[in-house]
């Protein structure tokens, strides 16, 4: 068990004390009214037992009196499962609420480099573990401490001898569950970890079915499906195999308990020092003292595999957070679209260099294209650009100003940007257009989808504009998904646009449409195109040729082209047979 863990975890559920007293409460008269019963079935016993004619009367008074307190103790249990599902569960919804606003926080360098799976089953997955691991926990710490104590007492009461038998051999059952449970940490460890990679697995295959089938991955992409389940079933197993002991351990001990108490009471019951009806109530009492211990076995295992995904969820909690915006950062509520690199230099790790010493200057208005091989860093000018990433050397200004000395929200602002990878969300066709502009009208939402020629389509559709977008847009295609992110920018209308291979999936004579109106839209207004078709680099004010890092050429088409250079090999290459080929 790891202590530290465990104690992170219950930090997050102080702030329901008062649920915590009132479970502890009402655990408090939940066993004390249990443990009257052995007492009151004992005397039931001696009346039945004893010399002469059975006291019916008697009896019955016991009964009447033993079911009242059956019916109340069965009351506040349910009060105290009531208090300790409340502790949980709101402990619960702040850890992973807490998680959530984490990897909001957290560099994009963190999100990119871990499985977007394994980030979600620490999320969901583990956090449901450690769900579990604290609502049996909670139901077994309330009612076993008041157990203990309670019988304790009671047996004291009775008898002191036997009682002392009792206290003295019941805690070997402790020392078996803890010797049991370090062993079987690391096992629930590593099938907390290996459960996070069969959910990534998972959910990229389900993700890209139709490339596996494409290409008759199938077969191959369920031998590794079934090694990673293998590896998950080993070490479930041995966990399990390692926390399984613990039961038959602790009731062993105990079983030595109830039988040196029945020995010890027999005798005692022969000298006349109990009656039989409290030798009865004895064994009743030592029971329950031990049920608790019995029980370890359980809390144990499950304690185990919530500490084990605690650690997985507290790792994402323990990352550092995107360096904040300083205090006297720049609002940037003006932007006229001046963007100036200088020797900027930038990689994703330290031993592979991706962009070095780059210079550029886009002034107002300008249309910038950016073009060469994958690789060569154009998507990642983008990423600085928008500070999704900082800088390693050099500076990025906008309008004069470096961007480090503007807040993120407003730089990121002043950009309207439309990646090759679409993303629409499950909700209403009006509410994905109206992302960016929340309070916008119908009228502008329509305006944008006009101008981004996706009104025709989404007319088409059964509800129109209300049309309920299915998970990752799965009603949709891709063209279409991608209209809706270009309406986006429509309807925001910002100062600067950045286009990631943005009309990639849509065909020509919609393409040619699109770039009509963005010509418009973006008159006066800074643009940068990253690897986009012919009709779009032609037009380009300036076009940025890149290798390996490095801008190698600069101009206009026309000028590249008669330089017969680089830019003019990837022509030549690329677009001399068709002029519709992307880059």
């Amino acid at each position: 068990m790891n202590w530290a863990v465990l104690k992170r975890i219950l930090k997050f559920i102080n702030p329901y004390k008062k649920y915590i007293v009132g479970a502890f409460i009402s655990a408090i008269v939940s066993v004390s009214l249990t443990l009257l019963s052995p007492v009151l079935i004992g005397d039931a016993i001696d009346l039945i037992a004893g010399y002469g004619t059975v006291d019916f009367a008697g009896l019955l008074r016991i009964l009447a009196v033993l079911t009242a307190i059956i019916l109340m103790s069965a009351l506040f249990h349910w009060l105290m499962t009531l208090c300790t599902n409340i502790i949980t569960y709101s402990a619960i919804k702040d850890l992973r609420t807490a998680v959530f606003v984490k990897l909001e926080q957290v560099p994009l360098r963190y999100i990119d480099g871990t499985a977007h799976g394994d980030l979600i089953s620490r999320v969901v997955n583990d956090i449901d573990q450690i769900s579990d691991g604290l609502i049996q926990g909670f139901s077994q710490l309330f009612l076993g401490v008041v157990t203990i104590v309670g019988t304790l007492g009671f047996m004291l009461s009775i008898n002191v001898k036997i009682a002392l038998v009792v206290v003295i051999l019941t805690p070997v059952s402790l020392f078996v569950a803890s010797f049991i449970a370090k062993h079987s940490f690391d096992e629930f460890r590593r099938q907390s970890a290996i459960r996070g990679e069969l959910g990534g697995y998972i959910e990229e295959l389900i993700g890209n079915q139709k490339v596996v089938k494409a290409f008759g991955y199938e077969h191959r992409s369920q031998e590794t499906f079934e090694e990673i389940n293998a590896r998950l079933y080993a070490t479930g197993v041995n966990a399990q195999f390692y926390s399984s002991t613990t039961n038959p351990s602790t009731r062993f001990v105990n079983g030595l308990v109830f039988a040196a108490v029945g020995l010890s009471g027999a005798l005692a019951a022969i000298s006349g020092r109990l009656s039989v009806g409290q030798i009865s109530c004895f064994l009743t009492y030592a029971n329950q003292y031990t049920k608790p211990f019995n029980e370890i076995s359980g809390v144990v295992t499950e304690l185990q595999t919530a500490t084990a995904s605690a650690r997985r969820v507290f790792a994402i909690l323990d990352e550092p957070t995107e360096k904040p915006d300083a205090t006297d950062a720049l609002v940037l509520t003006h932007c006229n679209g001046n963007v100036h690199l200088d020797d900027v230099s930038f990689s994703y790790s330290p031993d592979r260099k991706l962009i070095e010493h780059l210079h550029l200057d886009a002034k107002s208005g300008q249309r910038i294209a950016i073009v060469g091989p994958t690789g060569c860093g154009k998507t990642t000018i983008i990423n600085l650009l928008m500070r999704f990433y900082d800088v390693n050397s050099g500076s990025i200004e906008v309008d004069g100003v470096e961007t480090r000395a503007i807040t993120r929200s407003s730089l990121r602002a002043t950009y309207g940007m439309v990646l090759q990878e679409t993303w629409v969300f499950t909700g209403t066709i009006r509410d994905n257009i109206a992302y960016g502009k929340p309070d916008a009208s119908l009228d502008e939402i329509i305006e944008a989808a006009k101008s981004a020629h996706a009104h025709s389509f989404i007319k088409r559709l059964p509800q129109g504009y209300d049309t309920l977008i299915a998970e990752d847009g799965g009603n949709l295609s891709q063209g279409q998904k991608q209209l809706l992110c270009i309406a986006r920018i429509m309807l925001t209308k910002p100062p600067m646009l950045i286009l990631d291979e943005a009309t990639s999936s849509i065909d020509t004579r919609t393409e040619i449409r699109i770039q009509k109106a963005f010509t418009q839209m973006m008159e006066g207004r800074t643009s940068f195109v990253v690897a986009h078709r012919l009709s779009t680099i032609r037009e380009a004010d300036c076009i940025l040729v890149m290798r390996d890092g490095n801008i190698v050429e600069q101009g206009t088409h026309a000028q590249l082209l008669e330089k017969g250079g680089f830019y003019a090999d990837l022509y030549n290459s690329q677009f001399a047979s068709s002029a519709d080929t992307s880059f």
